[in-house]
């Protein structure tokens, strides 16, 4: 007997409806194969993207998402009010934490190279609802973002050429309430022509990409050059206020770890290139090459820029929103364009990492509808093109229309929530199959040191913001940190591996894996109030559209033998295990 579609008419929807629990049972915790995730959805709807990609495209993909305006906000921040000459340290336990986390992603990537990133590695360990509040968030948080930073665009492109982009460029609604009253044409614009660009080719955007991030590592040196030039030594340790702490660590090294937490933020980009995996021509020497060089580059860069702001100024003279351009500004006129260069690199760097951003946000899109819980429409892939055009011109045109009336002063906090939760994630998943076998194994196990070192660095984070300084915040955190390392060390001794990765694993299971997960919760506790809100308000949405769509059309799947692999094949494929071509 065929199964009609829940939405074939509102009496089939009602009693889909009505039949919500059943199906939540049925569909929320399956998981998808690598098999299925890497050849047979990929042909249902439009044949593989097109191979063009080498680990140097990876590797300019990569630093150019993460090397975007972040920085040049970030980096005044996180030195005037958290760590002071110490933001060097600070970067480098940031750049740190991001590799880790890069690590546990190029393991699945390898071994998958799909275009859906973490919502793929979700969706083969901890099936179809984590992954779909996964990837919802994850769109969500590149829409709002790409609508910021384009609009950002404009306002370093008014400071290149001595323009005030808020006077001369944006046109004032008066009727309008405030905050959704400023016009900005020059973001759209940028949104559609890089929209065009992303549909056209992957490998021509490539190449726009590789020539951009050039320019801004030239502008970046320029930057480190200068600073060296005109810096003073003596700014690593002394204020011009006598009054304010002095020294290398003047908050600390709580405020080294602080200032991680806020400059962390300049790293996050580095997951859309595990989007592109698919496009790889060899991914699995490739992609670890691809991914971890791209972040110990970005750390390289980053370090150096801090060490020449802190040689230029005083911490406590530092402009938290203009660090670099503002370090120059009033010297003396002859320095004054050193501003105008900087709004110049700022404006390559934020092209770059919005077009990253663009090309990750459809793809993302595109799996999604190959797993059938968005129409499928989203998952075509232009034969001729070997791109996802239909998701990238719906997000295109959805980016735009936000970016055009609405001010979003959400630039650092906005992306960070939803990107940290599935850092978190991914480190989760990759632990959970490496050491859970569904056909032969209890997942308990696994799944009870997960939460319960989980459930440790929750208590941690919490102790280390809300204890006052002394002795007896030291004991405790100490008392927690003994507790997570002694939750692994037995988890390590006591569960044995289940599966060893073919091509490329992370190494020191289960210890890097589980440092990244302390670490992205506790980076999680340095994010406000509202971000958590927003964060909540989207998670709740997702919820709603999976209960009033998703379940029903992922039923609908399954009942016509779309959503699974027939039972005989399954049988025969060993779950995570997967040969990716390998091409000369």
């Amino acid at each position: 007997m065929s199964h009609s579609s829940s939405f074939s008419s509102l009496k089939s929807y009602l009693n889909a409806l009505r039949d919500t629990p059943n199906r939540l049972v049925r569909r929320a915790g399956s998981a998808a194969t690598t098999f299925d995730e890497t050849s047979r959805v990929r042909f249902r709807y439009g044949g593989t993207m097109r191979k063009t990609l080498r680990w140097y495209d990876l590797i300019c993909f990569g630093v150019g998402g993460m090397v975007g305006a972040g920085v040049f906000v970030t980096t005044g921040k996180a030195t005037h009010d958290k760590a002071g000459p110490a933001v060097v340290l600070s970067y480098a336990i940031a750049g740190f934490c991001a590799l880790l986390s890069a690590f546990c992603y190029t393991e699945f990537a390898v071994h998958m190279p799909v275009a859906g990133g973490a919502f793929s590695y979700i969706q083969v360990t901890f099936g179809e609802f984590m992954a779909f509040i996964t990837g919802a968030n994850l769109i969500m948080d590149y829409v709002f973002s790409n609508a910021a930073i384009a609009r950002s665009l404009t306002t370093y492109l008014g400071t290149a050429i001595g323009v005030s982009a808020e006077t001369k460029w944006r046109i004032t609604i008066a009727s309008m309430p405030k905050g959704f009253n400023e016009i900005d044409f020059v973001a759209v614009v940028v949104i559609i022509i890089l929209t065009l660009i992303i549909c056209y080719s992957t490998r021509e955007s490539s190449v726009l990409n590789m020539t951009l991030t050039g320019l801004h590592i030239l502008f970046i040196m320029f930057v480190v050059i200068m600073g060296f030039m005109r810096g003073d030594a003596k700014n690593f340790t002394t204020p011009s206020d006598s009054t304010r702490p002095s020294g290398f660590f003047p908050f600390g090294a709580a405020g080294v770890f602080n200032g991680a937490t806020l400059v962390y933020l300049s790293y996050i980009g580095y997951d859309a290139v595990s989007t592109l995996t698919e496009e790889v021509k060899n991914p699995v020497s490739d992609i670890p090459i691809g991914v971890t060089g791209s972040v110990i580059i970005v750390t390289v860069l980053y370090c150096l820029m801090a060490t020449s702001m802190s040689m230029l100024l005083p911490y406590d003279m530092i402009n938290p929103e203009a660090p670099f351009s503002g370090a120059f500004v009033g010297k003396s006129d002859r320095w004054n364009w050193v501003s105008n260069v900087i709004g110049v690199g700022a404006s390559f760097g934020i092209l770059t990492s919005l077009l990253v951003a663009m090309l990750g946000q459809a793809r993302y899109l595109c799996v999604i509808g190959r797993s059938n819980i968005v129409p499928a429409w989203f998952a075509k892939v232009h034969p001729k093109t070997s791109t996802p055009v239909n998701a990238s011109a719906f997000l295109g045109i959805s980016t735009a229309a936000i970016a055009l009336f609405t001010e979003l002063d959400v630039l650092l906090n906005l992306v960070s929530i939803g990107t940290l939760f599935v850092f978190y994630m991914v480190a989760n998943a990759v632990i959970y199959r490496r050491y859970v076998s569904v056909e032969t194994r209890s997942p308990w196990p696994t799944l009870s040191f997960l939460i319960c070192f989980s459930c440790t660095s929750v208590m941690f984070t919490l102790l280390w913001w809300l204890v006052p300084h002394g002795k007896p915040k030291f004991f405790v955190l100490a008392a927690c940190l003994m507790v997570a390392i002694g939750l692994a060390v037995v988890f390590n001794y006591a569960v044995p591996e289940a599966r060893k990765p073919e091509f490329w694993g992370v190494p020191l299971m289960p210890w890097i894996p589980c440092v990244s997960i302390f670490l992205n919760i506790f980076l999680l506790g340095n994010l406000d109030g509202p971000s958590y809100a927003r964060f909540g308000f989207f998670s709740a949405v997702a919820v709603i559209v999976y209960l009033v769509y998703s379940v029903h059309a992922s039923f609908d799947a399954e009942e016509k033998g779309i959503g699974t692999l027939e039972s005989g094949i399954k049988k025969s494929i060993e779950l995570g295990v997967v040969t990716p071509k390998v091409q000369i």
